[in-house]
């Protein structure tokens, strides 16, 4: 998860074969490390590399599983949430076959929210990062 802890906003992608609004990742490679892969997935998905937020370690600060919907419905996705330091004010390169889009999202307005068109573990992984950064920025 690409995060402006300053601004107290998130980057989210609307994913085409999901259907949804998630943070960006991928897959892990056979042999690679969990944390070399959100570096690599980063890079390709947004057009840069963002090193891991301070202060929170190279393990995930989220881990989920789920059986996937949308268009490439039944599999069982197992998510490992890291959170990357990026500067909302960068741009972003996206592939448009991946993606429709992407949009800043705050923080605060995605803790409560209403799951549907996001991932639906997103507010409960929201509410977590908002205790980790507190007031940073």
């Amino acid at each position: 998860m690409l995060v402006d802890a300053g601004a107290r906003s998130c980057l989210l992608v609307d994913h085409r074969l999901a259907g949804l609004w998630l943070p960006t990742g991928g897959h892990v490679e056979p042999g690679e490390d969990p944390a070399a892969t959100v570096t690599r997935e980063c890079r390709e998905e947004v057009g840069f590399a963002a090193p891991l937020l301070a202060g929170l370690s190279s393990q995930p600060l989220f881990v989920t599983q789920r059986v996937t919907g949308g268009l490439d419905p039944g599999h069982v996705d197992v998510s490992l949430w890291y959170v990357c330091d990026a500067d909302r004010r960068r741009p972003v390169e996206l592939d448009p076959r991946e993606f429709r889009g992407a949009r800043w999202w705050s923080l605060d307005e995605l803790a409560p929210a209403d799951a549907r068109g996001f991932d639906p573990n997103l507010p409960r992984f929201v509410v977590k990062l908002l205790g980790e950064i507190g007031g940073r920025g």
